[in-house]
């Protein structure tokens, strides 16, 4: 019998679909209309766009999406049931055989409001918690937020939707992490998507809610913790494409994202799209609309989009000499390629360079170094912008004077070639001496020095070892209880009714 294919969730990028530049998951902003009013918030939502898609483009737009054999369709805002027609998209979604499923802030996602999107086809829901209730609140504009949006997970587990958290980290959200995964445990969810708050839009206002560089190397223990607790309460904690990148917990929670194990590289406009309500497209929902628009549905089809828009196929064309700052010379500079790219562009003004690296933050810390941002010039107000920040080099205790980082101007386009064929990010071999990841065909790493062939036999061989001790013990247990069971019982004790 042939053996059963591996099957991924739906969004999660196999090596054929990077080979085939396959998009499997659509984030579609359906309106900017929000109830919510967040400090952090990238599009600054609060009313709808101009010349939002009517429902009738909004349903072509979904029989496009299934001649492309998109797998999943997010659906967001703002806030995606202010959309009169939410429930028809859904609906739409659903018919044309996608996974139809939908992020929200929780503020009056109420009973009736899932009721019905559960009828409509959603087959799962996240929710956006970014911290305990104090912090979670201030965050998101709205006192008793963080109530309703607990409120709708334990909806959502009632209608049997299957939920999950979304988490944006910034300076302050560190000590809430613990108490907030318990909480989200025991309202249902069960998975849990963190990421790093990004210096864009209402963010890049509020610079003081930004995690510092350096502060990676006290964070990224900390969520290893919380990764391996996560588990026992039944939550698979999965790191957004902004965070972590090949330090020494890579391969515990990138492992369960992918095919291949591992970070991949920036996923837009490669085996990801993101659509603005306008009908704009880009290769992520999170991008800068005037660097990364590729075009729009209303002119072009979004095959002809995908295919041929160089603002799209920037992942599928980049190399590294794209790269720049630490990231150029950095060991896993080919297939990292700078890692998030709305994250370093909206930061630096320039893609190619990325300091919320934990890899680097630790070569850094080993020379005795840190880096730290400082907004040097305030955004113009306008949704998807950006403010400009300076990235400073400095001693790892912030004395002395610091070394500012500028970025070197962009590659000309005739100097960019476009690729003929599709890029599949290298597929990495983990040591098991240090659990760091090197290139295939590496023998020794160059990390702890150790021999990677031999370190993989050992690691293999214990594994083998602690099975059979497992196997052994419950063997032993087994018999034991048969055991006792097989034991004859005293005869019941019949009492002297004379006593």
């Amino acid at each position: 019998m042939a053996m059963e294919e591996k099957k991924l969730p739906h969004r999660y990028a196999t090596v054929d679909d990077f080979a085939r530049s396959h998009p499997i998951h659509v984030v579609w902003e359906i309106t900017l209309a929000c109830n919510l009013k967040c400090m952090h918030c990238g599009s600054r939502a609060g009313k709808a766009r101009p010349s939002e898609l009517t429902t009738e483009e909004c349903i072509d737009v979904v029989r496009q999406l299934a001649r492309l054999r998109v797998r999943e369709v997010t659906v967001i805002g703002g806030e995606a049931f202010l959309r009169r027609d939410w429930l028809t998209i859904i609906q739409a979604i659903s018919d044309h055989g996608m996974h139809p499923s939908m992020q929200s802030g929780g503020l009056a996602l109420n009973e009736d409001r899932i009721r019905a999107a559960k009828e409509a086809g959603l087959r799962s829901c996240g929710v956006s918690l970014d911290g305990l209730p104090e912090l979670h609140d201030k965050l998101r504009g709205v006192k008793g937020s963080f109530d309703h949006a607990m409120r709708a997970l334990r909806l959502l587990k009632k209608y049997d939707i299957p939920s999950s958290v979304n988490t944006q980290i910034g300076a302050a959200t560190l000590p809430d992490l613990r108490e907030l995964l318990h909480q989200i445990a025991d309202a249902g969810a069960r998975n849990w998507q963190i990421q790093l708050t990004v210096a864009m839009g209402n963010a890049a206002d509020h610079d003081e809610i930004l995690m510092q560089p350096y502060q990676i190397l006290e964070l990224m223990p900390h969520l290893a913790e919380l990764f391996d607790e996560a588990l026992s309460l039944g939550v698979l904690m999965q790191p957004g494409n902004n965070i972590g990148y090949f330090g020494p917990y890579e391969h515990r929670w990138r492992v369960t994202d992918m095919e291949i194990g591992h970070f991949q590289g920036c996923a837009a406009g490669h085996t990801g799209l993101g659509i603005e309500a306008d009908g704009t497209i880009k290769g992520c929902p999170s991008l800068a609309t005037a660097d990364y628009s590729g075009g729009n549905v209303r002119d072009m089809t979004i095959d002809d989009i995908w295919n041929h828009s160089d603002q799209l196929r920037f992942t599928r064309d980049r190399t590294i000499d794209d790269l720049w700052g630490f990231c150029r010379t950095c060991y896993y500079a080919d297939v990292c390629r700078s890692g998030c790219t709305w994250t370093n562009h909206t930061l630096l003004g320039r893609a190619g360079n990325n300091p919320y690296c934990h890899y680097r933050a630790l070569t850094l810390a080993k020379e005795g170094k840190r880096e730290r941002i400082v907004k040097v010039e305030e955004a113009p107000g306008k949704p998807f912008d950006a403010g400009r920040f300076a990235l400073l080099l400095e001693a790892i205790d912030g004395s002395g004077e610091a070394v500012v980082q500028e970025p070197p101007p962009p590659r000309a386009k005739s100097e960019i070639v476009r690729s003929t064929t599709d890029r599949v990010p290298p597929s990495m071999t983990l040591c098991r001496g240090c659990e760091q990841y090197t290139y295939p065909g590496t023998q020794i790493c160059p990390f702890c020095g150790g021999d990677i062939v031999t370190l993989a036999d050992d690691y293999a061989r214990r594994q083998r070892e602690i099975a059979e001790a497992a196997a052994r013990l419950r063997a032993m247990l087994s018999a034991r209880t048969s055991a006792a069971l097989s034991f004859p019982t005293d005869p019941p004790l019949k009492l002297n009714a004379d006593i």
